[in-house]
């Protein structure tokens, strides 16, 4: 059965085109903190973000990253029937921590024959040589990301949100770790408190810009414990419509290269944890009606930036495709 051509690079396809058959991510919490948490760069950390740092807290639960591995290669495999595997250490910030106990990390989820990736979630401020050095060690064997929280590309926004980090620093670790050979994936969030439509084109041109591998786009929602949620609960920040934020959405990749990879294109809130708004718990639907956007528009990803629609034949677009 022929997969149906999306109107953007997914990431499944990609995975499929790269690996020829699919491939799950499997989750990872290390344990580690953030220094926007333990007061390097701040407290508290960012105004969407709770306690459990938009992980599993499978670690609060004593599990080894070895048990979480276990039960993802189970549970993956039997609801995919996914043979091939990425471990994706995704809780808070994953290169902030010493060398030796990031490498016995890595190394601990690397040793399961059926990993052949490894996508490390951290913050712009958190990456150094040392780093940089181990990870692009792993690429010769492994599909390596860098996975760079960014959120939006307004220093305004940034200090609103209480990111700790702005826009110069982002694109600075961008560059440095494509200098040594590694992939980038960008996360942006849609629906920033005080950004409209203009803030997030311009934030999707910005990324535009950068030599990145891809974008994972998130929603803003509300989590219960965070600052946002004092916001929200207080009448002091709306959360998008679903119409509002399917629209966003499809501005957003309009403005990419259309050799960006979208890794996401929504988020999966814990519903125990989602205070707000609860169509995002339908995740099959939002993405059902992204496309059917696309569909309704005739358009593609990087349409206003003069990509070429998915299909048409383009050699040195071929030619010229990131890695």
């Amino acid at each position: 059965m022929t997969q149906e051509k999306l109107p953007y690079r997914d990431l499944n396809s990609y995975l499929r085109e790269k690996f020829g058959q699919r491939v799950q991510k499997i989750t990872l919490d290390a344990g580690l903190s953030c220094p926007n948490r333990d007061g390097r760069v701040g407290v508290g950390g960012c105004l969407y973000c709770n306690p459990r740092g938009s992980g599993t807290g499978a670690f609060a639960r004593g599990w080894s990253i070895s048990r979480q591995m276990r039960e993802g290669l189970d549970r993956l495999g039997r609801r995919y029937g996914a043979r091939k595997f990425i471990a994706y250490f995704q809780s808070f910030s994953n290169t902030y921590a010493p060398i030796a106990q990031l490498r016995a990390l890595y190394q601990e989820a690397l040793a399961f024959p059926e990993v052949v990736g490894l996508s490390i979630g951290t913050r712009p401020d958190c990456l150094n040589s040392e780093v940089l050095e181990l990870l692009a060690g792993y690429a010769g064997r492994y599909l390596v990301w860098l996975e760079l929280g960014l959120q939006s590309a307004h220093d305004a926004t940034l200090r609103l949100i209480n990111r700790g980090h702005d826009v110069f620093c982002f694109a600075a670790a961008v560059r440095q770790a494509v200098g040594y050979g590694l992939p980038v994936v960008a996360h942006v969030i849609l629906g920033l408190p005080g950004e409209g439509p203009m803030e997030m084109a311009a934030t999707a041109r910005f990324l535009a810009n950068l030599p990145l591998h891809g974008v994972k786009i998130h929603l803003l929602y509300v989590i219960r414990g965070s600052g946002l949620a004092r916001l929200y609960e207080a009448g002091e920040y709306r959360p998008l419509s679903a119409e509002e934020f399917i629209t966003l959405v499809v501005d957003f990749i309009e403005l990419l290269p259309p050799d960006f990879v979208i890794h996401r294109l929504t988020g999966d809130p814990h519903p125990e944890e989602l205070l707000a708004p609860d169509w995002c718990l339908d995740k099959n639907k939002v993405l059902s009606r992204i496309r059917e956007e696309f569909k309704r528009r005739g358009s593609w990803q990087g349409r206003q930036v003069g990509g070429i629609k998915p299909g048409t034949v383009n050699t040195s677009q071929e030619n010229n495709v990131r890695v």
